[in-house]
């Protein structure tokens, strides 16, 4: 009796072990055909869209993948990627991804390098003028935008407004050789819109602005005056300050993008005194455009000026300025920093 329990329970075992077999091979079978099916699925993204990855590991690029909304998960985008082997080949930079695009395509773009493509840099401070001077002086590239006039490439481009100054965030942006100027200045206006809309929503109260493009404009005149990147909020809270009393920004920056190429490096009291559109010591408020490109900092330093007092400010010399409450606080800062050097 024993014996034939015995062999009841050895047949029931292998029995349950043939079960556990055949159950991990279908298991197995059905991840490997959900993965080939996730492999080759459009991502749910919407196409044009731009992305950055920082140098790091592969975990960390998926993570941002994912923070930028490229992908909606990490964990068989990363088992895809090290079934790829392309864990170990993406490449930093700034991507777009223009059509439908599914993760094995994706992971392929990553891990192509950039021995097909050019790479365009967008400097903080910089106006149109600079930078189109930089587009059609890059062979690379397809001279699609340099050859129209601003207000047609304004047109192009679908611009909320007349102008394209400004109208581009200061990055290094990676393209294919042949790459049309349009797209990419397409995604440097998108990326702008982004930060713009981004720093608009977490402005202060009582802001003496009424659209996130007079932001722009405002961080464009901050970016040219701040030397010392920490004064920027105080620039900011400056101008601001002026703009609620209505009193002119008498800013020199603004003067001399007024000038355009007649600007030669000196600018003299004749010159504050020409009345032009952005003339800020002939014209009360904000100039009608930016006057340059802007980074994140200046962007935050319009949008969340520091909260003073100050109505002056006048440079020290060594980057940093000198910021005064009143005429007379500002005229002694004049007499120590500019008159005595």
């Amino acid at each position: 009796m024993a014996k034939r329990k015995t062999e009841r329970g050895t047949s029931t075992l292998g029995r349950l072990l043939a079960i556990l077999l055949v159950l991990t091979l279908v298991a197995g079978g059905a991840a490997g055909a959900w993965l080939f099916a996730y492999a080759n699925k459009p991502l749910d993204v919407k196409t044009p869209t731009d992305f950055v990855l920082e140098p790091g590991s592969f975990i960390k690029a998926a993570s941002q993948l994912q923070a930028q909304g490229v992908i909606q998960e990490t964990r068989w985008f990363t088992l895809l990627g090290r079934l790829m082997r392309a864990d170990k080949r993406i490449k930093a930079g700034s991507y777009e991804i223009s059509e439908p695009t599914s993760p094995w395509q994706l992971l392929q773009k990553l891990t192509a390098g950039d021995t097909a493509m050019v790479a365009v840099k967008i400097i903080e401070g910089w106006n149109w003028r600079q930078l189109k001077t930089t587009l059609a002086a890059t062979p690379e590239l397809k001279h699609d935008a340099t050859s129209l006039s601003d207000a047609d490439l304004a047109a192009a481009l679908k611009l909320p407004v007349a102008s394209v100054e400004g109208q581009f965030f200061p990055d290094t942006y990676y393209v294919n050789k042949g790459s049309s100027e349009l797209q990419l200045l397409a995604r440097a206006n998108r990326l702008l819109a982004r930060k713009l809309d981004a720093a608009w929503s977490l402005r202060s109260p009582g802001l003496p602005l009424n659209s996130p493009q007079e932001a722009l404009i405002l961080a464009s005149i901050v970016e040219k005056e701040t030397g010392k990147p920490s004064d920027r909020p105080m620039v900011a809270g400056v101008f601001a300050n002026r703009l609620r009393i209505g009193m002119r920004l008498q800013t020199d920056p603004t003067v001399i993008y007024g000038m355009g190429e007649k600007y030669n490096g000196s600018l003299r009291r004749v010159d504050l005194e020409t009345d032009t559109a952005y003339n800020t010591y002939t014209r009360s408020g904000l100039t009608p455009t930016p006057i340059a490109f802007v980074g994140e900092a200046a962007l935050r330093a319009a949008t969340q000026p520091a909260q003073t007092k100050a109505l002056y400010f006048v440079a020290r010399g060594d980057g940093s300025s000198q910021f005064s409450n009143s005429l007379e606080e500002h005229n002694a800062a004049v007499r120590k920093y500019i008159l005595n050097r």
